[in-house]
């Protein structure tokens, strides 16, 4: 169990679980109100620190400059989110809860405080449990972090109040980032398709066409030239045109992709916690003395 002499090495510093993995930052170190003593420490998990997981730190030890755990970073990150009330202290259903969860027996935590005889709780060998004291629900209460945040030390009353009569009031704040990380992918493929295309072309051919003309002065020698009677004939080629297609290959265009940036807006929701101070009277009955409540 680390000392409250170590409290300032343990706040805003790397907690590490047995196997040497880092879990994150020491953010509150709880006390328990019975015996004074270091219980708890909350670590800032997840994605920018967005979860709070609490471990027990009886069997912790502060190695150089982090605080070592022994228990898994896995298990640290499933342990069930408790709520801390408005005067940063668990709650004893949610403390046993932790308890349970980490295999600790609850009823060996609440037999290391001893009671004395006007009924409070003294410290026994170890840390005390969050049995009720004097009418009010045991529980651990934070340390603060660095920044800060007041907490139940020594020279406190039982309300947090220091010799000031000022407390301290804290509220988490939520930071935002951007990651950027694979959508997808996009690539340029180049395959053949064979389409049919159409073009008109004007083609002539020849016909043959009989032209008969007259005897005249002019062509009687000609026609007289042959024999008077005969048979005879005269043979003329024809020609005609046949449209005629060859291909060619012909670059036409350059393609390539590039990638443009397009930035957008989205809302980010998250869950912050708050402390509220609120005023409180206690009235003492008549078999009840001053001391016993506090």
């Amino acid at each position: 169990m680390i000392t409250r002499e170590e409290i300032a090495h343990v706040l805003d510093h790397p907690v590490y679980d047995g196997d040497g993995n880092k879990i994150g930052d020491a953010k509150h170190v709880f006390f328990d109100d019975m015996t004074g003593r270091p219980e708890w420490v909350s670590v800032k998990t997840g994605m920018f620190g967005s979860n709070e997981s609490f471990i027990p730190i009886r069997d912790a030890a502060v190695v150089q400059d982090h605080l070592e755990v022994p228990y898994r970073k896995d298990q640290i990150k499933d342990a069930p989110n408790v709520d801390v009330d408005a005067g940063g202290h668990l709650s004893e259903s949610e403390e046993h809860r932790l308890y349970d969860y980490y295999g600790i027996n609850w009823d060996s935590v609440l037999s290391e405080a001893e009671r004395t005889d006007d009924g409070r709780f003294a410290a026994g060998p170890g840390p005390a449990g969050t049995a009720q004291a004097a009418g009010a629900a045991g529980a651990a209460g934070p340390a603060g972090t660095a920044g800060g945040m007041a907490g139940r030390q020594e020279g406190a009353d039982r309300t947090g109040m220091r010799g000031d009569d000022a407390m301290t009031r804290s509220e988490e704040q939520m930071h935002v980032g951007v990651e950027r990380r694979e959508s997808g992918r996009a690539r340029l493929r180049k395959y053949v398709v064979t389409e049919e295309v159409q073009q008109t072309v004007p083609v002539s051919h020849e016909e043959v066409r009989v032209e008969r003309e007259p005897i005249t002065e002019d062509n009687r020698g000609e026609a007289l030239s042959g024999p008077e009677i005969s048979e005879a004939e005269h043979e003329v080629t024809l020609h005609e045109e046949r449209p005629v297609a060859e291909t060619e290959t012909v670059p036409v265009e350059r393609v390539r992709m590039t990638t443009e940036e397009h930035t957008e807006d989205e809302v980010v929701r998250g869950q912050v916690r708050k402390e509220r101070i609120e005023a409180e009277t206690e009235r003492f009955t008549d078999d009840e003395t001053r001391r016993g409540r506090e």
